[in-house]
């Protein structure tokens, strides 16, 4: 086991895209757990596009990393020491520790999880927050129900390849959005969705030719061009789920309206009924997590729950493979093997 904490920190808040410099790689003494800690060995790191709101000091719903410290983020790992009676070393925990090799924390802001269950990185993925977000947007806002069309953007992401099979499951006609023929066929043929259009191509005239007769509900992670050719033909009282909208997160506060992608004429909202709410998972979903699990490991289970990782080796790897998360260049869950 090394005897020095390897941690990625926050040096400057970026202006528009990301770049590796803004991020700083240093090494630090192992951390000490204190009275109700424990001292945890994170094995994998989650990578997500809401970090990206984590480096600005815009005011948004959660505060943001402040300048010098560890950049925030899930992880998965062993408990190598504990003054918490509630676990043992050897145990495998989840929790907010962030990129970083070893953290020190309160038992109490500890989830165990069970490596029997699922591979211990799935717990940040289709087991963690993606999938809580998935589970909980459709069950409070979506409510996808037999027989309904339901479009799932950044299909083959972390979020919209839990939502799309959730709503799949539920007997729901699920057509997905995502880039690339190799995405594409991945979403299609592995996780069962009944199409996926590449929206690289001309995505008007796909979903004309995939949704007919409209669409029920839209899982909406990415905005820009997609949601502009998707609003359109929202069905009367469809429901578009507001998770995401990463073709923004890059775009500096006040920057010119004229250079943001295209958005939908909201006009028909009222006309259509249509129902767009917005949703944080952290607002209600982590009390609900228990029934979550055992929903999913049931999906799982039963066959009718599958998900694809993009796993990237080395902490020191983590600013250069959430730039590229941002761009799209994932390919999956993206989480970082921490060694």
């Amino acid at each position: 086991m090394s005897e020095y904490n390897l941690q990625v920190l926050l040096k400057r808040r970026p202006v528009g895209e990301p770049v590796e410099s803004d991020f700083e790689v240093v090494e630090g003494p192992m951390p000490l757990p204190g009275h109700n800690q424990v001292l945890v060995r994170n094995r994998f790191l989650s990578l997500d596009p809401y970090m990206r709101g984590r480096m600005s000091d815009a005011k948004s719903y959660a505060k943001p990393v402040e300048l010098g410290a560890v950049m925030e983020g899930a992880t998965v790992g062993e408990v190598i020491a504990s003054n918490d009676p509630a676990f043992a070393p050897g145990d495998a925990v989840m929790g907010g520790q962030g990129w970083q090799r070893f953290c020190a924390m309160d038992g109490a802001k500890l989830r165990r999880v069970d490596v029997n269950e699922v591979p211990l990185s799935a717990n940040l993925g289709v087991l963690g927050m993606p999938g809580l977000t998935a589970w909980v947007g459709l069950e409070d806002i979506g409510e996808p129900k037999p027989g309904e069309t339901v479009v799932i953007s950044a299909a083959s992401g972390a979020v919209g390849q839990v939502a799309g099979q959730i709503a799949r499951a539920r007997g729901a006609r699920v057509i997905g959005i995502a880039g690339g023929a190799a995405k594409c066929a991945f979403v299609k043929n592995e996780l069962g969705f009944d199409d996926c259009l590449d929206h690289r191509g001309d995505l008007n005239a796909q979903l004309d030719a995939a949704c007919p007769d409209g669409i029920d509900v839209y899982w909406e992670n990415v905005g820009g061009h997609v949601q502009a050719a998707v609003f359109p033909r929202l069905r009367d009282f469809a429901r578009m789920v507001m998770c995401g909208m990463i073709a923004q997160y890059n775009i500096a506060p006040g920057a010119d309206a004229a250079g943001a992608p295209p958005g939908p004429n909201l006009g028909p909202v009222v006309r259509k009924r249509l129902r767009i709410q917005g949703f944080i998972v952290s607002d209600h979903g982590w009390q609900r997590y228990p029934q979550f699990r055992a929903v999913m490991l049931g999906l799982i289970r039963g066959g009718q729950l599958h998900w694809r990782e993009d796993i990237v080796t080395g902490l020191e790897a983590a600013p250069r493979a959430f730039i590229g998360l941002l761009k799209g260049e994932n390919f999956g869950k993206l989480v970082i093997k921490v060694e």
